[in-house]
C-alpha cells in the first residue's frame, strides 16, 4: 500500500519536472537512474530515499524542502478546500501555471486581479 506522504513527494516531484519542461528520461539521466525508477517515484509506487532525493532537487534545482511543502496541512486537514484531491497531476491546471508564468509581469499582475475579481463574483 502507497503511504500518502510517499505520494505527495511523487506528485511535487512531477510537478517540478513539469514545470521546468523536463522529461522523465532526463530527469532520470540527471540522477543516473532508469526513467522507469522515476515512474515509480512520481506515482508513489516506490519510496525515495533520502541521498536520491537529494540528488533529484538538485537536479530540479530546488530545495529539498520544495518536496515537502503542503503536506502538513493536507495531512491534518484531508482534502484541500474547493481544490481537486490531486491538483498537481491536472496537465491541464500545470499547463495554465506554465502559461501564466510565460506572460510579461505587469500583464501577468493585472490577469492576476482579473482572475481573483472572477472568482469572488462566481
Amino acid at each position: 500500500m502507497k503511504h500518502p506522504v510517499d505520494v505527495h513527494v511523487g506528485k511535487r516531484i512531477r510537478h517540478r519536472r513539469w514545470m521546468v519542461g523536463m522529461t522523465q528520461q532526463q530527469l532520470a539521466e540527471k540522477v543516473g537512474i532508469k526513467f522507469q525508477q522515476i515512474q515509480k517515484y512520481e506515482t508513489g509506487m516506490n519510496r525515495v530515499s533520502a541521498s536520491r532525493l537529494w540528488d533529484i532537487a538538485d537536479a530540479l534545482d530546488v530545495a529539498v524542502s520544495f518536496f515537502f511543502e503542503g503536506l502538513d496541512g493536507k495531512m491534518a486537514e484531508g482534502e484541500g478546500q474547493g481544490m481537486p484531491d490531486d491538483i498537481l497531476s491536472d496537465k491541464e491546471a500545470l499547463e495554465l501555471v506554465r502559461s501564466y508564468y510565460a506572460i510579461p509581469e505587469n500583464q501577468r499582475r493585472r490577469l492576476f486581479e482579473l482572475a481573483r475579481v472572477l472568482s469572488d463574483v462566481a
